[in-house]
């Protein structure tokens, strides 16, 4: 069995969205032969020390992140209808650096960006992501949006803005639960990856630990938002593939991109922050 670590996962801490309690997740990681794992709540970090002590305790590597939101233009533009929209990216401390900067982030988020969620810019990140390691992540993040809505060419600018503040510590992010949305981004941000020579990393956007709790997260989401298990126009993730996959899950998805799969635990081995 090869080796894979997930690096985009939510835990309890991603208040009525994220399932995974931390105890129960450590456990299960090690259960399934992994070695390493990491945090990337929405737009918070209140689970990282908890997380942190519970990994080390029970020998597994804590990988400490936090998928962001980004604002739709500046962190202080607030107008209704036009402000209220926010993309994702996910972020990973490499070193105490930048836990720190992740840290400033994820406050100025709060701070200065706060706008129905926490929110961050450009501005931001030049500024704070040294020790950082970036990813487009899932198909709410910014460039896979874009794609979706055919918008191309601004895609492309906005993924080398990207690269040019990360550097070697800036991937793209591919998922597959079985959504065309996924297929459709999917094909062209492996094409922008191969022209741009910028790393493939292979994730499952885990909210929940097995497949069969995936009805108890529907009715988590139904909590959050309001509504009733059988309104048809509720919030809901389609189909049970949102949990935390075996190595060997992750491998069947993405047998054709190996290195997507070999980043996972490139970028783990790159992580190692001590509080």
């Amino acid at each position: 069995m090869g080796r894979f670590v997930h690096l985009h996962l939510h835990t309890e801490y991603s208040l009525l969205d994220g399932a995974n309690r931390i105890k129960d997740l450590i456990k299960r990681v090690k259960e399934l032969g992994m070695d390493s794992v990491a945090i990337s709540d929405h737009g918070v970090m209140y689970g990282v020390v908890d997380f942190y002590k519970e990994a080390k305790k029970q020998g597994i590597k804590p990988i400490i992140g936090c998928e962001v939101y980004t604002a739709a233009r500046s962190r202080l533009d607030k107008v209704s209808g036009i402000d209220s929209n926010s993309g994702h990216l996910l972020l990973l401390a490499k070193d105490n650096i930048g836990y720190k900067n992740l840290m400033k982030i994820v406050s100025i988020g709060f701070t200065e960006g706060f706008y129905y969620k926490p929110r961050i810019d450009m501005e931001v990140l030049r500024a704070y992501h040294k020790g950082i390691i970036a990813t487009t992540a899932c198909i709410g993040g910014d460039i896979p949006s874009l794609i979706l809505e055919g918008k191309l060419e601004k895609a492309e600018e906005l993924l080398l803005e990207y690269k040019e503040i990360f550097q070697e510590d800036f991937y793209i992010e591919l998922q597959d639960h079985g959504l065309i949305e996924q297929k459709r981004a999917n094909q062209k941000l492996i094409e922008f990856g191969r022209k741009h020579g910028i790393g493939l990393l292979a994730t499952n956007d885990a909210h929940y630990l097995r497949k069969e709790d995936a009805l108890a997260h529907e009715i988590l989401l139904c909590i959050q938002t309001g509504k009733n298990i059988n309104d048809e126009d509720r919030m809901q993730f389609h189909g049970p593939e949102f949990y935390v996959k075996s190595p060997k899950e992750m491998q069947e998805l993405f047998r054709s991109l190996p290195e997507a799969l070999e980043n996972t635990w490139k970028i783990a081995d790159k992580c190692n922050v001590e509080l």
